[in-house]
């Protein structure tokens, strides 16, 4: 309720901040993974154009605001913080530094677009050097993890859990470039992809509180009451975008803690949503390489609905009851023995 309340009160004055800062949308032409016109994507999404983008940069501070504020009040009020891990300060600083890291990353590139920087040097970064620092900042939460926590386990439904080691980091760190991405390429239609992670994150909260880990337990629940204070203006026609410095850090922090819980393989039932979406434009990429054919008419896959005549907003609220009956799915995965 705080987060929301705070999110609530501040979003207004946020987005007439971004309308002068012009923080907005471009009339650009959009292109697919292979460097061609999208005039799908061109025909459903440019009466867009001027909308803001950077709402990811509010939740970011206010679930940062919130939670520095509440853990301390919980301590003086006599409510025990408990964790799973040994050290609460490492758990801590392993969220926020991925929940900053990658929205900064989000943050440049959205300026880089914003503001037309050219893409020479590293610095212009480029497809590959955006990939290259995801890597890289990867790679240090993993280490983080694997180091500071002691974490190099997995568990696989049914079967059950096993220790990775030293390849955990690696591990680790495909996961966290993979949904950064996931939810980067899902967030194209209004309020897909901040709906679809409210509903995720509500499972992973109901797991986190079931093992008392309260300082995880209480980031998701503030993250979920800013988020849904940003969903209420990101929803069909939406009013702000999260923009890259929403997505990429949402996406690695969702990693992050599917990973801090050992329950990557759940994660991936309960953000089923991302996983297809990034699935879908992975198969046009590899199809186009090898096979030199699409095999759909448009990537990611929502692009492909709008083709077929799916209205938006049927393509999100279908999204949405889909991640519900798989979020509640992946919960059960998780206690089954």
């Amino acid at each position: 309720m705080f987060s929301f309340i705070l999110t609530s009160v501040a979003i207004i004055p946020f987005i007439n901040l971004l309308y002068s800062l012009r923080f907005q949308r471009q009339k650009q032409m959009s292109t697919d993974n292979f460097g061609k016109l999208t005039p799908i994507f061109n025909k459903f999404h440019a009466i867009k154009t001027g909308v803001p983008v950077g709402g990811g940069l509010l939740v970011i501070a206010v679930v940062s605001i919130v939670f520095a504020a509440l853990l301390p009040l919980l301590k003086f009020f006599g409510q025990e913080i408990t964790s799973v891990h040994r050290s609460i300060g490492a758990e801590i600083n392993i969220i926020f530094f991925s929940f900053f890291s990658f929205g900064i990353l989000g943050l440049y590139d959205d300026i880089k677009k914003f503001f037309k920087i050219p893409k020479s040097g590293f610095f212009g970064l480029r497809m590959k050097h955006k990939f290259i620092l995801e890597i890289i900042l990867a790679s240090i939460i993993s280490i983080m993890m694997y180091s500071q926590l002691g974490i190099s386990f997995i568990n696989i439904p049914f079967i059950g859990t096993f220790n990775l080691g030293l390849m955990f980091i690696p591990f680790a760190t495909f996961t966290i470039v993979a949904f950064a991405n996931a939810i980067n390429i899902t967030d194209g239609l209004d309020g897909l992809a901040a709906g679809s992670l409210m509903i995720s994150l509500f499972g992973l909260w109901l797991l986190s509180a079931s093992i008392l880990d309260v300082p995880l337990s209480i980031f998701i629940a503030v993250w979920i009451g800013s988020l849904i204070s940003f969903l209420y203006f990101n929803v069909f026609p939406a009013r702000l975008f999260m923009g890259d410095v929403g997505s990429l850090s949402f996406g690695a922090t969702l990693a992050v803690i599917g990973l801090l819980l050992g329950k990557v393989f759940a994660l991936v039932v309960i953000g089923f949503i991302f996983v297809l979406e990034i699935s879908s434009s992975l198969a046009q990429l590899m199809s186009k390489k090898f096979r030199n054919k699409r095999i759909l008419p448009a990537a990611p896959l929502h692009l492909t609905l709008q083709s077929l005549g799916w209205e938006e907003p049927k393509i999100v609220q279908r999204a949405w009851l889909i991640q519900i009956m798989l979020t509640i799915f992946g919960v059960w995965l998780t206690i089954i023995r």
